[in-house]
């Protein structure tokens, strides 16, 4: 059990070292000149653009700044905002708590809905509640995160006036940014227990528990719930990283105080410092969301551990 999990720590190292990688020649590569971002193009002189960029070693080769970049990275220097010098980590930590109370209640609603909707559908198979159930999972997979917020916000504030549009003082300003987000993982997390719910109850040894004569609840809720929620745990880890990506869009939509913002607002600006590290800071939370997924498998179904 011990080795599977130092193997699987270190391949998520691996992970993380490829987004570094990959971030840094994304942005590299990009158009344009942050340089010239900085100054005043009217004002400056081709002297004090080259003496700009080679105070922020933008006239070193690319595997000199990567080696920079990288050395500063383990070191927890995510380098300063080149639109107010800022240090980007500081400003990270500080707003992270918000996306995360973001994320952490949008995940809360789309589990509940979904494992329970997903349960009963495959119980109650073509009937009403399996019909409600496929229609929630199929308005959460198709609506884009965007347009689901604007509707509540015309539904729930403008028309009935009960939760604030925008602004993150307060809990009611978490309820319908948490709910546009929760509805786009329900659905996929209906789709998902649905379908592995109606793959275990036809295994041969839902036959044999109800030859014993247990009762269809607990057949249902200890055995054939426990079986099916390893493919379901597995999409909520993927599904809590879509929502920290998600969140770019949804605080960009209520206006709220969080990472999303932050990175929305850097790109417009060209604040590639900011971009990097919020990039960055996003992929490690991504790989250890996904660490603990791996790790919970062997609590959750016995076969995974003794395989170890």
């Amino acid at each position: 059990m011990v080795k599977p999990m130092i193997v699987r720590f270190c391949t998520s190292l691996f992970v993380i070292l490829g987004s570094l990688i990959l971030v840094f020649c994304i942005l590299y590569l990009l158009p344009g000149d942050p340089v010239l971002n900085m100054l005043d193009p009217s004002m400056a002189t081709p002297e004090m653009i080259a003496d700009l960029r080679h105070q922020l070693g933008l006239d070193q080769p690319f595997y000199a700044q990567f080696a920079t970049y990288f050395s500063k990275i383990i070191q927890g220097d995510f380098g300063n905002s080149i639109v107010n010098s800022e240090p980007v980590l500081p400003k990270i930590v500080k707003h992270f708590p918000a996306t995360l109370l973001l994320t952490v209640a949008s995940s809360i609603i789309a589990v509940i809905v979904g494992v329970l909707l997903g349960v009963l559908s495959a119980i109650h198979r073509n009937r009403w509640i399996d019909i409600v159930a496929r229609m929630v999972g199929l308005f959460g997979i198709s609506m884009p995160t965007f347009w689901t917020g604007i509707l509540l916000i015309l539904i729930f504030s403008i028309q009935l006036g009960w939760f604030p549009a925008m602004g993150s003082d307060g809990w009611k300003t978490i309820v319908l940014p948490a709910l546009t987000l929760g509805i786009v993982g329900a659905g996929f997390i209906v789709r998902m227990v649905r379908n592995s719910m109606l793959e275990v109850i036809n295994e041969p040894f839902i036959v044999t528990l109800r030859s014993k004569g247990l009762s269809e609840k607990a057949i249902m809720y200890q055995h054939a719930l426990r079986n099916a929620l390893i493919p379901a745990i597995t999409m909520i880890g993927m599904l809590i990283g879509e929502m920290l990506a998600g969140a770019v869009v949804i605080e960009t939509v209520f206006s709220r105080q969080g990472i999303g913002r932050i990175i929305a607002d850097a790109i417009m600006a060209k604040d590639l410092p900011v971009v990097q590290g919020v990039v960055f800071f996003s992929a490690i939370i991504y790989v250890i969301v996904n660490l603990l997924v791996d790790i919970s498998y062997s609590f959750i179904d016995p076969r995974v551990r003794r395989s170890h």
